[in-house]
């Protein structure tokens, strides 16, 4: 008999754990769970969804009592909600859940459960923070030894109070069962000794701290994944100021070689410059479209165009389907400057560069040729640890998809080289918290 009883307390466990599960799976309750202060209508809202969830078990034990004894935890819920939102949402969490069994006729199921959420809520008052809630042990030896070895005494003797008020509320619904035949207590179900009565009150201690302690590990794996975006948001601007400069003090080496040569068209590179600049201090999102990148790059082009004269052709390729698909900004500008400097401006009758995109297998290919010297099979190797323009662009891809991307160097000497990007669709609009991996990813892109 007493193994029986002591399967019906795991299961109680089990239950409990199996609840917090289902409502972490709840992006709405995930997002209740991140807020440490909440309106007035949040803290009814997260009081709704787990009476909703809490009041399912009730009704389940209500049903069938000796086949559901352990899915009744209104108690235990109406106690989590009152430490984790308050004394709104521990009241009212307090009245809905107990309704199944109100309607049976376990009036006193009402008052108990909430008066537990007030408790709960009076835990939460009185923490000393808000994180103290989510870190609290249901091990009294644990918590008694913090006292012992910290300085700082206010969270280990916070743990003490929330095992000392959860062990008073199991206390009142012992009472309460005993002497008016409701709010049901597996101790009016099991007669076996003192330790069974102690096994009663511990299921119900960690029967309480099983959610919060699932919630919190949800919470915290949450705000990783903000820190990580964060992290990966910066790097995307620390790379996007590193190559601004580079590409502004490249230009400016242009206009200072035409000032003496032919001053008319260094002030037609100055304009084209001021209109470039224009355009990078109103540009703040870190992806843009297709079509907007190219339109940059024409820009670019032209202050080229202007230095090298006809000897400079460009030549696009462009699916109109792709161009309004999303990609990094600052992607083509520095691969087309490489094939510029690297490729085409040591050759004497200059050459053409082409940009191409399609799609394939809805994912977006681009590529950027030229017909320059080409690079030599020793540097090609290296070409993605060393300079600022393809190294940059690569780091970025990196950040923004992981593995999720392909990035090549094909180039023959005397022949060219062509610069290929493979990258997942991404619709117009679409967020960059939609699109950055919540990985920082420091190696294995598919080059």
């Amino acid at each position: 008999m007493v193994s029986q009883h002591l399967v019906v307390l795991l299961v109680k466990l089990a239950v409990a754990a199996s609840l917090a599960s289902i409502l972490t799976r709840s992006g709405r309750f995930q997002r209740m769970l991140m807020r440490e202060e909440r309106t007035l209508a949040q803290r009814v809202q997260m009081a709704l969804v787990c009476s909703a969830i809490f009041g399912t078990g009730v009704l389940a034990r209500v049903i069938e009592p000796e086949s559901y004894q352990a899915l009744d935890l209104g108690l235990e819920g109406s106690l989590a909600m009152g430490m984790l939102g308050g004394y709104v949402t521990g009241l009212l969490a307090g009245v809905l859940i107990p309704i199944p069994a109100v309607l049976h006729g376990e009036w006193m199921s009402l008052i108990l459960f909430a008066a537990a959420g007030v408790l709960g809520g009076l835990l939460r008052d009185v923490a000393p923070d808000k994180e103290a809630i989510w870190q609290f042990s249901p091990f009294p030896d644990l918590s008694l030894w913090r006292l012992v070895r910290r300085r700082d005494l206010r969270l280990p003797a916070y743990s003490l109070g929330c095992v000392l008020v959860i062990v008073l509320a199991e206390m009142l619904r012992q009472i309460v069962s005993r002497h008016f035949k409701s709010a049901f207590s597996l101790e009016q179900q099991f007669h076996d000794g003192p330790w069974m009565i102690v096994a009663i009150y511990a299921s119900t201690l960690f029967a309480t701290a099983l959610p919060i302690k699932i919630w919190n590990s949800n919470r915290n794996e949450k705000k990783l994944e903000q820190q990580q975006l964060h992290l990966n948001e910066a790097r995307l601007s620390a790379l996007s100021r590193q190559i601004n400069p580079h590409f502004l003090f490249n230009t400016l080496n242009s206009v200072a070689s035409l000032i003496r040569l032919d001053p008319d068209q260094a002030r037609q590179v100055v304009y084209k410059l001021s209109k470039i600049l224009r355009r990078l201090l109103r540009q703040q999102d870190n992806l843009t479209s297709l079509g907007e990148e190219l339109s940059f790059v024409d820009d670019y082009l032209s202050i080229e165009m202007v230095r090298f004269g006809e000897k400079l052709r460009f030549v696009k390729d462009i699916d109109p389907a792709t161009l309004d698909l999303l990609v990094p900004s600052m992607l083509l500008q520095p691969l087309v400057e490489n094939s510029i400097r690297h490729g085409l401006s040591s050759k004497v009758d200059g050459g053409t560069i082409r940009i191409r995109s399609r799609m394939v297998a809805r994912r977006l290919q681009i590529s950027v040729e030229d017909d320059g010297v080409g690079i030599p099979e020793a540097k090609l190797a290296t070409l993605f640890q060393q300079g600022i323009g393809v190294s940059n662009v690569n780091e970025r891809l990196k950040v923004l998809f992981g593995y999720d991307y392909k990035m090549w160097i094909d180039s023959r000497p005397g022949e060219g080289t062509s610069t290929g990007i493979e990258l997942p669709e991404q619709a117009s609009g679409t967020l960059l918290a939609e699109t950055v991996v919540n990985t920082f990813v420091n190696g294995g892109s598919r080059i």
